[in-house]
């Protein structure tokens, strides 16, 4: 491999973490969600409260996409909505109880997560590592 390798690089990483938490969240009971449902749930465990608009601006989806995520979390019991009392043609959603526990394991196999990824890296390497990820990122501002 070489450095203009780098996508290809970070594509399989994406997906080898991924199935890492599906793995360890299908071990402790949860069913298997995409990627967009595990940040509507983080979202949710940052935000209490949000209205389907602020919801699909932070997960970075449409409306309509964000509508189909949402109701498959509502019916899993995950999450809940309620009409927004000052805007009746919008809806907050809101975390279960079972969204909580949800987010609590994951927050737990967040830290196994890190723990792996991170294997053998010391502090400065991690620090230089985060601050290229963030470069790449402006870059694509």
């Amino acid at each position: 491999m070489d450095v203009n390798s780098s996508i290809s690089l970070l594509s399989n990483i994406h997906s080898i973490t991924a199935d890492f938490l599906t793995e360890k969240l299908k071990a402790k009971g949860f069913p298997e969600f995409a990627s967009s449902h595990g940040n509507i749930l983080f979202q949710l465990s940052v935000n209490e409260k949000m209205t389907m608009g602020d919801l699909s601006e932070k997960i970075n989806r449409d409306k309509s996409t964000t509508t189909v995520l949402v109701r498959k979390l509502e019916k899993e019991g995950f999450i809940t909505g309620e009409s927004d009392p000052s805007d009746k043609r919008s809806r907050i959603i809101f975390l279960t109880e079972k969204g909580k526990q949800f987010n609590a394991t994951a927050r737990e196999l967040s830290q196994e997560l890190l723990s792996t990824f991170y294997k053998d890296f010391s502090e400065s390497e991690k620090q230089q590592f985060f601050e290229s990820l963030q470069k790449i990122k402006k870059n694509f501002a």
